[in-house]
């Protein structure tokens, strides 16, 4: 009776380590707040999501949002527990400048993913540069959103005043697409992870251009705004004519401050331990990295995150 005994407490055991060999146990359900249903924070949140369920006991839900300052507010308020933003955008939040007129010190940061592209989209092959935008009706992202503070640096950078010299509009990416194929429009900035949905789409039926930065002008900005990278837009993305030198800001997701260690741990585990998974299923997968992930300064990492990177080897700086 013992021996049987014995058996069935070790099969129970066994049981109990199986149902959590991935990540960490009392995994609990988080709302992950994105972006807009054509941006690429919502397609590959979604993608994230589903792997970090799959592998791990902590439940993700990704719902759409109007992008990197809605997040933390949404987060503030307790409507969302994780949430992407740009890298300058958590900085800002955590400064208290720019879109914020007060700090938000309550989240922490969980990983730095991907790179998001500046992208300057127009079908009229004669704007070229960010020059040629003086003078033209430009959609510059909603109003207030990161997409529009990205706007005003690279117009600064090459002179120009986003109230002065172009005729500004505040459109969500899907409704630029819209204003551009529409002719309602000569140019929009969107900035994602390139490729995004709502350009994509867009390359289904009209010639898309990018508009370029050239070197000068991108040291230039990256001098003023050292959250800022170079980076290239391939030309098989959308059928441009070459490849588009243009400036990235990092693509971060961020964690209030109270979710659990565990929570954000298998946050990790589930995307870094599944790399392929997520790669064959999207675009972006091919971008992630442990170092890279490792690289945000601007906010301390969380508890969950401390101890994830740790076991590989990264030391990342928390609260």
């Amino acid at each position: 009776m013992k021996k049987i005994i014995s058996v069935a407490l070790v099969l129970v055991m066994v049981f109990a380590v199986s149902a959590f060999a991935d990540g960490m146990p009392g995994g609990k359900k988080l709302i992950f707040t994105t972006g807009g249903a054509q941006g690429t924070y919502y397609g590959f949140g979604g993608v994230l999501a589903g792997k970090i369920g799959e592998k791990t006991s902590t439940t993700v839900t990704v719902i759409t949002s109007g992008g990197s300052k809605a997040n933390i507010e949404a987060m503030d308020d307790g409507d969302a527990q994780i949430g992407f933003v740009q890298s300058d955008v958590g900085a800002y939040a955590y400064k208290g400048t720019r879109l914020f007129d007060e700090k938000i010190t309550n989240f922490s940061t969980v990983a730095n993913l991907y790179m998001e592209q500046v992208q300057i989209v127009t079908l009229d092959p004669e704007i070229k540069t960010v020059a040629d935008l003086k003078g033209k009706n430009v959609s510059v992202g909603a109003a207030g959103s990161g997409t529009y503070f990205n706007a005003v640096d690279a117009l600064e950078a090459y002179g120009l005043d986003i109230d002065k010299d172009i005729q500004a509009t505040y459109q969500s990416f899907g409704d630029s697409v819209e204003a551009l194929q529409d002719g309602k429009i000569d140019a929009a900035f969107i900035v994602a992870g390139a490729p995004t949905t709502a350009v994509t789409s867009l390359a289904t039926t009209k010639k898309v251009h990018l508009v370029g930065f050239d070197d000068e002008h991108v040291l230039k900005l990256i001098a003023n705004s050292p959250y800022y990278s170079m980076n290239v837009i391939p030309k098989d993305y959308y059928g441009t004519d070459e490849d588009t030198v243009t400036v990235a800001v990092g693509a971060v997701v961020i964690a209030l401050d109270d979710v659990s260690e565990a929570d954000v741990y298998n946050f990790l585990y589930g995307i870094f331990e599944n790399v392929d998974e997520i790669t064959a299923a999207h675009a972006k997968g091919s971008e992630l990295n442990l170092n890279f992930a490792a690289s945000y300064t601007a906010v301390p990492y969380h508890k969950g995150a401390i101890k994830y990177f740790g076991e590989k080897g990264i030391k990342v700086a928390g609260k």
